[in-house]
């Protein structure tokens, strides 16, 4: 029988971590679309490579700080849930907000089965039709897996609530392995409120890729992908200097011989391969801003994506001070300019020509619907923080609550 455990989280150092979050979602994008798309077959970048202009139209592959921070599809999808979360006071977005908002919003800097589900919603097909594959064939790629992590932050500690929030936004534009791909990384975001920081941090990341993989179907591609990259990683002697071996062997099971195992490589920006870059970036980079986002730029195919994904959630585990580690004497911008890609929502910094939002501000709405999130689950909301409830099984009995298949 399952039973309930509570816990407690500061609002104020939460707070800090959301900021810095999102600030290392910035960072972390744009210095992986240095090398977006360069490498998707052999021969792969290696360290060797980084500092070298190599990248994109001859771009030095090294850390990108902008200031403002400059929105693309890793941040500016989720900033716009964030934006129709807040207006409509609510943690579970209908199918007629999420058509109303994309179509509001999102119109441009979007490509695969985001491009398909928007041209849909303007046709008037509702999410989750959106992902369906006979109307969308894009439905199986990485889109879910960057438009959806902020779901697991909006529920810190409470995995199964942010399943729920994040169910329809997933299913916006994904199906089967590619929804579960992306129900990953939501878990790997709502468990970050449960690392312990007296612990190391290596063994705490391992101990939350395994908790979030419990809650995938077992026979699902994105379970495999998961568990194959987490023994190849655990297996590796020298984690700082041997992760291309991962990546190489990455490469053979989904691209090289995926038939053999089952799998279809559908290109650079399909779900399963950029799911294990992603996965053995965190993994490696064992809780290293820097470490993290430099082995997903040097990973390889889809590499902004899997990278802004992992170095935003080192960012929220370690907070400001984790930045400030990687960057020291750097001062980090706190700017959004949003309307480089979203420019319907509305300017909250007016005075300044350059950018709409703060950081600061994008960490207080969210923790307003923390708070939220707290009260669905039955937790309590006090002015220095939160009571966090949460649903755990009893020893011995079953694993957690399974989400949904997908369709």
């Amino acid at each position: 029988m399952s039973r309930r455990t509570r816990t407690q989280l500061d609002r104020a150092a939460y707070a800090e971590r959301l900021r810095a979050m999102w600030i290392g979602a910035c960072i972390a994008n744009w210095t992986g679309l240095r090398t977006e798309g360069v490498r998707t077959e052999r021969p792969f970048f290696t360290d060797a490579d980084w500092g070298k202009p190599l990248g994109r139209d001859g771009a030095r592959i090294d850390f990108v700080l902008l200031d403002p921070c400059l929105a693309d599809d890793d941040t500016d999808i989720e900033y716009v849930y964030l934006h129709l979360m807040t207006e409509a006071g609510t943690l579970f977005l209908s199918p007629e907000q999420i058509r109303g908002g994309w179509r509001a919003h999102i119109n441009d800097f979007i490509w695969v089965s985001n491009r398909r589900a928007r041209d849909l919603m303007e046709r008037g097909a509702l999410p989750p039709a959106t992902s369906d594959p006979a109307l969308n064939p894009e439905s199986l790629h990485i889109d879910a897996q960057l438009t959806t992590e902020i779901f697991g932050a909006l529920a810190p500690g409470m995995p199964e609530l942010a399943l729920r929030m994040a169910d329809l936004p997933i299913r916006t534009t994904a199906r089967d392995h590619a929804a579960h791909a992306a129900q990953f990384y939501v878990l790997l975001f709502s468990l970050a409120a449960t690392v312990d920081p007296e612990k190391p941090r290596r063994e705490e990341i391992v101990r939350l890729v395994r908790e979030a993989r419990s809650y995938l179907p077992d026979a699902s591609k994105a379970a495999d992908v998961i568990d194959f990259v987490l023994s190849a990683a655990l297996s590796v002697e020298q984690p700082d200097e041997r992760w291309e071996s991962v990546r190489d062997a990455i490469a053979r099971r989904y691209q090289e011989r995926a038939t053999a195992h089952g799998f279809v490589y559908r290109g650079f920006t399909e779900s399963a391969i950029n799911l294990a870059t992603g996965t053995l970036a965190l993994l490696l980079g064992g809780g290293s801003f820097r470490r993290t986002v430099q082995i997903g730029t040097l990973a390889g195919w889809d590499s902004d994506n899997g990278t802004a994904t992992m170095g935003s959630l080192v960012a929220l585990l370690g907070g400001m001070a984790e930045l400030r580690r990687a960057f020291p004497g750097v001062r980090l911008s706190e700017r959004y300019r949003i309307h480089r890609t979203r420019p319907t929502l509305p300017d909250r910094l007016p005075e300044d020509p350059e950018a709409e939002d703060t950081f600061a501000a994008v960490s207080e709405r969210m923790v307003a619907l923390v708070d939220l999130a707290v009260r669905e689950e039955g937790g309590q909301v006090e002015p220095t923080g939160w009571v966090i409830a949460r649903r755990a099984s009893s020893p011995g009995t079953a694993a957690p609550r399974r989400p949904p298949p997908g369709p």
